[in-house]
């Protein structure tokens, strides 16, 4: 029972990274038309555009161009492989770490004072 809620968040976070990638990939997002997907795509958000920017008298800075869309997604597309095999080839050190903050916390729950039992009060005799 312990275990439940962790498995069930990461059932539900890779069920949503999963449902993110089928739905990319039947979009067309991963094939090389990724500059008409883009386009398909900036030109159904326009009406939405026109119509916030109605009702809020901000300016809107314009979408980028599919070309700067392509940079700055490949760049944290690649930051974020980085990041992950950074993290994998510390997992060993983090594991210890771990380990030791886990071994550290039973060790002074082990060595508290154990707690005072309660002398319990006899119950009333029956007439």
């Amino acid at each position: 029972m312990v275990f439940r809620l962790p498995i069930r968040r990461l059932v539900l976070k890779t069920s949503l990274a999963g449902g993110a990638v089928y739905y990319s990939k039947e979009e067309g997002i991963w094939n090389e038309d990724t500059e008409k997907v883009y386009e398909r795509y900036a030109a159904a958000l326009q009406p939405h555009v026109q119509s916030v920017k109605q009702q809020i008298p901000l300016d809107i800075p314009a979408l980028p161009s599919s070309g700067e869309l392509c940079f700055v997604t490949k760049h944290y597309y690649n930051e974020g492989v980085k990041n992950t095999i950074n993290f994998i080839h510390r997992l060993p050190c983090y594991a210890g770490q771990w380990a030791k903050k886990g071994s550290d916390a039973i060790k002074q729950a082990l060595d508290a004072p154990a707690a005072q039992p309660v002398e319990a009060t006899p119950a009333p005799a029956k007439k």
